[in-house]
């Protein structure tokens, strides 16, 4: 017995209004039109009766400006009365005249405009007419004060659908917030896992050139490319002994002709100065010159020097410079031969080269070594963009209990408590 009482008489708790996020703009449109609903039912007799009171009242006012004096006022009050008569009947009929839309909220605004333009001419003109028409003028003060009442009423449901309407704007951007994050959220997952598939595949292809990378040094074909570099660098090497030997040569020549090429300047012998500098320009340059136009050169410039250092204009400092001066045929023959040599060493130095570049090995192994370094550089930006994709989702996610909480607040606060909001998984992923 004591427990069938205990649960008669145990409250009951009321059921939870279940609520799915996809319905709140339909549930929206219908509370908007129930409102609005509401709203007009509300104030269709205000409204009426707001219209009528208009009417009369501005027939009452027209009628006043129709009526005699009294003949007992004095006729001071008289002058003043007729002096604001007819500016009190006219400010009356414009505020009165004015149209009052149909929309409810139109209607109240220009229903306010009328009322206070009403009580600015009795208080304005009007206080002069008031004892000159006292019972007019107390017609027009009740007339007024009737407005207002009804104004009152229409003030009252009109806030109420006002504040409804505030609450409702707020659940549709509240809705249109989290509605945008999950459509946000939807495509960043779908970005980032297209991030993720590519990150792979380039990850696997890295992985795979790294291989091939370090099976190509065993490749048979490489004995080949070692014998081709090994007699390249013993060919740099004759090639650059020869070009130092060369360079040894050309300094101390160039040096004595440039004294040789000062004295002629002063001497204004023109031909021997063109003759010794292009001589100089050739010794001088960091490419070994065609051997002809060398011969050709020292063949004409020699004999101008030697004269000047058997004359005493030149004097020649040390034996580098006397060896190659006691015996310029043979140093003609010497430079001429080096630079023979020099420019076949180096096309034999560049055929060796084209052939190691275009070697298949090779060829393969700075290949994937570029491709290698494309994929990394691409790899680190879709590592970038992923990190990037992941903070913003990061920082969206910490948005939505907060906008999630407020908009079942907000539903609540029109439907009631127990409201059960349906949003889950609003964030993939």
């Amino acid at each position: 017995m004591y427990t069938f009482i205990k649960k008669l008489l145990k409250q009951k708790e009321p059921d939870k209004f279940t609520f799915a996020f996809d319905a709140i703009p339909a549930w929206l449109d219908e509370r908007e039109k129930i409102s609005r609903s509401a709203l007009e039912t509300e104030t269709d007799v205000p409204v009426r009766n707001i219209r009528n009171a208009t009417a009369q009242l501005q027939h009452i006012v027209n009628g006043i400006a129709d009526d005699e004096h009294d003949p007992a006022i004095h006729p001071k009050l008289k002058s003043i009365a007729k002096n604001s008569l007819p500016l009190f009947v006219k400010a009356m009929n414009a505020s009165l005249s004015k149209e009052l839309p149909e929309d409810i909220e139109g209607f109240y605004s220009a229903a306010v405009e009328c009322v206070k333009g009403c009580l600015n001419s009795t208080r304005g003109q009007g206080r002069y007419l008031q004892d000159v028409f006292p019972e007019e003028m107390k017609v027009v003060k009740t007339g007024i004060d009737a407005i207002g009442r009804e104004m009152n009423a229409i003030t009252a449901s009109l806030t109420t659908y006002r504040k409804q309407k505030t609450l409702m704007n707020r659940i549709q951007t509240l809705y249109d917030a989290l509605h945008d994050i999950r459509i946000d959220s939807e495509k960043s997952l779908e970005k980032s896992q297209r991030i993720a598939a590519r990150i792979s595949e380039v990850t696997q292809r890295i992985a795979f050139i790294e291989k091939e990378l370090m099976v190509l040094p065993s490749d048979a074909r490489m004995n080949e490319v070692n014998e081709k570099k090994s007699a390249l660098g013993e060919m740099e090497k004759k090639r650059d002994e020869r070009i130092r030997t060369y360079t040894a040569l050309s300094m101390t020549a160039a040096h004595v002709f440039r004294k040789a090429e000062k004295i002629a300047t002063k001497q204004r012998h023109a031909t021997e100065i063109s003759t010794l500098r292009h001589t100089v320009d050739l010794l001088s340059d960091h490419t070994a010159p065609d051997a002809k136009d060398l011969a050709s050169a020292l063949t004409i410039a020699c004999p101008v020097a030697q004269r000047m250092i058997a004359a005493g204009e030149i004097v020649l400092k040390n034996k580098e410079e006397r060896a190659v001066f006691s015996e310029t045929g043979r140093f003609c023959t010497e430079m001429c031969t080096t630079c023979t040599d020099i420019r076949t060493q180096e096309l034999a130095c560049r055929n060796v080269q084209a052939a190691l570049v275009s070697h298949p090995v090779l060829v393969m192994m700075n290949s994937r070594e570029r491709e290698k370094t494309q994929l990394e550089s691409i790899l680190e930006k879709e590592r970038h963009a992923q990190k990037d994709l992941s903070d913003w989702s990061g920082k969206i996610k910490e948005k939505v209990p907060a906008l999630t909480k407020e908009l079942h607040t907000k539903i609540e606060e029109i439907i009631g408590e127990n409201v059960q909001l349906q949003i889950e998984h609003l964030v993939p992923g």
